[in-house]
């Protein structure tokens, strides 16, 4: 099936329904889960490199409180809280690929509040901003985009609103705290007591050669494995092991490490990880090519917005009023101006960057706009429009002869709000795709998500800080690589002139997404239903291996239920587990900031000094038992 054909019988909600959209309850719970939200995939994001859509738990976690708690709830307030509460995650993702990276390049000893709560606003809200000229141009005058979370997520309010039996409700808060249990149970065992291993990795030198294999023991990376299914979590697989069981044995230099081990870090974070830089680079370009008709009616659209009075039209057909747009644009304009210059003190290098990033923002708004219509958003590479922005930023500032550490905190400044713009964008996107269907009104969807940015904004800087002080190794270390904080400060260093960069890798990497791109453009026109995109495989390049794993297996597990059943709605059948990946996402990821709460507090890790290899053999029966647990909690009732 076409992604043109399905995207055409997508149903859209063309008439008011009269029930209860924006009350006191919604926005109470979609505040409060726009916290949660925001804090988790802190840690997800740090740890995994990457962050799952948040508008499916959400949705379901409304539905399940208000039809509990509320008989005369309705389907269009679940839709706002789910709303509200994905800002916060679309919000950590800007934040946590970037801001760390002021701290590894030494500009900050501590991330600092302000800074890091002002970028953030300012960057999720010109996110908001500058997509919604583009509502009508992406969701409803498009007929290529599938919209596949959203749609999903319209399909699990729609079964929400349908379900009114206490048995149905019971077993989905069940599920949703059955998942939650076990991820805090693991990370409790692991982190607190110490007796399951947080890696099980080992690495071998024959001559030159370093050869390594591992994996992580998170129940949380399977289940985004599970949500992201199998075509992408294989990708990242594929493009794992194109860095660490090809790469790196081919690229040698074995024998300058004693600890294999350490050898293959030392090969894949200085060398190999660039080639999938290089990947997504063109990745980020081919998308913004992709989208350039689309710019142009954007533009139209908003100049169309300003000749006609907003109010005047139906609540099915309203934004935010184009003179709000461009105040609160306005506005976000100084303020950025004014934090860039804080950071540099010079007024070329603050007008240069304030420019280069407000441009960014807008041509990558489009871009994940249209890439969370076609892949969904939790596959939207949002990476790797960073770190395009990263290099145009970069190499303007090395043309106009800026070096040092001003040249390297305005690289950044503008990663942090191209990124924040770029996240929040497609969370908002897919949002009123969902809106659509149920009936939502769009200008309140709005000001719902401009609410969850500003109120998850101002969690980021405290749990940062809470992780890099009480995590050991801090944020970059080996349980919180922070992989595109780290990479983004490797390139900074070297526009800057700090460090030289293996350019012969990236070209490399350009090379490889040139034929990877290739490949994926034969299996389109083929029609075949596995996709090689680009930027999983990329994202596969510059992960730690362990982490592509587990996620491979939660693919496998969404796979195996797909395949036995008869269902043709596969998010239908794999709805119960999704909201089972959803508990078990929130139980590891807030558990593990409550445990660093404790470590701040002075309470000690609990680990009994067990022998490394009874470590071992428990944690080899936990990934096995975890594993076991994982297939069946999450197999489909309609099996």
């Amino acid at each position: 099936m076409s992604s043109t054909s399905s995207a055409a019988r997508i149903p859209v909600q063309t008439s008011p329904i009269s029930c209860k959209e924006l009350t006191l309850r919604v926005l109470v719970l979609g505040i409060l889960l726009s916290v949660v939200m925001g804090a988790a995939n802190v840690y997800v994001g740090l740890k995994a490199g990457m962050t799952v859509s948040a508008s499916i738990p959400a949705a379901v976690m409304a539905m399940l409180l208000f039809k509990l708690l509320f008989r005369n709830s309705s389907i269009l307030e679940a839709n706002q809280v789910q709303t509200c509460a994905s800002a916060g995650e679309s919000l950590a993702a800007g934040v946590i690929f970037t801001m760390p990276a002021m701290v590894l390049i030494g500009f900050w000893d501590s991330f600092d509040f302000w800074s890091v709560t002002v970028i953030a606003v300012t960057g999720g809200l010109l996110g908001i901003l500058f997509m919604i000229p583009m509502r009508k141009v992406f969701i409803l005058n498009n007929t290529e985009l599938a919209f596949p979370e959203g749609v999903a997520c319209a399909a699990v309010l729609k079964s929400g609103d349908e379900s009114n039996t206490a048995a149905a409700q019971q077993g989905e808060g069940r599920n949703l705290l059955l998942g939650g249990l076990i991820g805090a149970g693991v990370a409790i065992a692991g982190k607190l007591f110490g007796v399951i291993a947080g890696t099980l990795e080992v690495a071998a030198s024959t001559g030159s050669r370093i050869f390594y294999f591992g994996g992580d023991l998170s129940p949380m990376l399977i289940a985004i494995g599970f949500i992201v299914r199998l075509n992408v979590a294989l990708l990242i697989f594929i493009g794992g092991a194109i860095s660490w069981l090809f790469a790196i044995p081919l690229l040698g230099g074995g024998e300058l490490y004693p600890i294999a081990l350490d050898g293959a870090y030392e090969i894949w974070s200085t060398q190999i990880r660039y080639v999938g830089v290089g990947a997504m680079v063109l990745g980020g370009f081919a998308s913004l090519m992709s989208v350039r008709h689309g710019l142009i009616a954007a533009v139209r659209e908003l100049k169309n917005n300003l000749a006609n009075s907003n109010l005047s039209k139906p609540d099915l057909d309203r934004d935010i009023p184009a003179w709000a747009i461009l105040s609160m644009g306005l506005g976000c304009v100084v303020v950025l101006t004014l934090v860039n210059y804080s950071f540099t003190g010079g007024y070329g290098i603050t007008l240069l960057s304030t420019v280069v990033m407000l441009v960014m923002a807008f041509f990558f708004t489009a871009v994940a706009s249209y890439l969370v219509g076609l892949v969904g958003n939790s596959n939207s590479p949002v990476s790797g429009m960073t770190i395009t922005a990263v290099l145009v930023a970069g190499g303007m500032l090395w043309l106009f002869n800026y070096t040092g550490m001003d040249a390297m905190v305005a690289t950044l400044g503008v990663a942090a709000i191209v990124c924040c713009a770029a996240s929040t964008s497609g969370d908002i996107c897919n949002d009123l795709k969902t809106g659509s269907i149920v009936g939502a009104a769009p200008f309140r969807q709005q000001i719902m998500q401009i609410i969850g940015v500003f109120v998850a904004a101002f969690v980021m800087s405290p749990v940062l800080n809470l992780l890099n002080n009480t995590v050991e190794g801090g944020i970059g270390g080996r349980e919180l690589s922070a992989p595109q904080a780290s990479l983004f400060a490797s390139l900074a260093r070297g526009f800057s002139g700090e460090t030289a960069l293996p350019w012969d890798m990236i070209a490399l990497g350009v090379l490889v997404g040139a034929a990877i791109l290739v490949a994926d453009a034969i299996l389109k026109r083929r029609g075949t239903t596995f996709r090689a995109h680009l930027m999983p495989i990329a994202v596969g390049m510059y992960l730690p291996f362990g982490i592509a794993i587990p996620i491979l297996i939660g693919g496998i597990i969404a796979h195996f239920h797909v395949r036995g059943s008869a269902a043709p709605d596969h998010d239908r059948v794999l709805q119960r587990g999704v909201l089972f990946s959803s508990g078990v996402i929130a139980g590891e990821a807030l558990l593990s900031v409550g445990l660093a709460c404790l470590t701040a507090l002075g309470v000690q890790s609990l680990d009994p000094g067990l022998p490394a290899g009874v470590v071992t053999l428990i944690s080899v029966i936990t990934a096995a038992a975890v594993i076991v647990a994982f297939f069946k909690l999450t197999k489909p009732r309609l099996l």
